[in-house]
């Protein structure tokens, strides 16, 4: 048997802490599931902004690069698709949300010179290159928020767990042991009293 459990003042005190406590600690974990909810929201109304943006860029983009595969020829074009360098201005930082670790992706958006000679290409292969990036920066801010997006309700899911347990297990375990407790404590006394009566009056007599 568990000794914290033995109808004492001491364990009494203690059983009233943990109540407490453990109150306290659902309250907390109640406010940061529901931080983290809202920070979810946010993430996916921005993921559907921009999945909406990307889908009108491709659009735009496929237009232009049709239109310079009519005007230059589609091997040209090709030649000189493979004059753009690999992305290299990626960095990915860690941020903290609730104890979240969220990535935080860096990268150049500046815009670039062209990789190709500006002598026998059109216009229209610049509106392709043109949205082609956007389309990558896009890409990339649509993964750092997808990704956010993932470890944070996982994160949720983690604290709805713990809240659950604080309010269906520990939180009406120390209400009872509280209760049954005060209810020994309380028994003893009034047998101790009615002991002490029955001492008194028989000195009486």
């Amino acid at each position: 048997m568990n000794p914290n459990t033995f109808p004492t003042k001491g364990n009494l005190i203690l059983a009233k802490n943990s109540l407490n406590l453990s109150k306290q600690g659902y309250e907390l974990m109640d406010k940061k599931r529901n931080i983290l909810i809202r920070e979810l929201m946010e993430l996916i109304d921005k993921a559907k902004n921009i999945q909406l943006e990307i889908d009108s860029t491709f659009s735009a983009a496929y237009l232009a690069l049709q239109q310079a595969n009519i005007e230059m020829g589609i091997r040209n074009v090709s030649d000189l698709s493979s004059t753009v360098p690999e992305e290299q201005s990626i960095r990915i930082k860690q941020r903290n949300i609730m104890g979240t670790e969220i990535p935080l992706v860096e990268f150049d958006n500046s815009i670039s010179k062209p990789t190709y000679a500006f002598y026998q290409t059109k216009i229209s292969l610049d509106n392709a290159t043109k949205h082609f990036n956007k389309v990558k920066e896009l890409t990339i801010r649509l993964s750092m928020i997808e990704n956010a997006a993932y470890r944070l309700a996982a994160n949720i899911k983690k604290t709805q767990k713990r809240a659950n347990a604080l309010q269906n297990i520990t939180i009406p375990y120390y209400m009872d042991l509280t209760s049954s407790i005060q209810n020994a404590l309380e028994e003893k006394e009034r047998e101790e009293f009615t002991r002490l009566k029955v001492i008194k009056r028989r000195q009486t007599q």
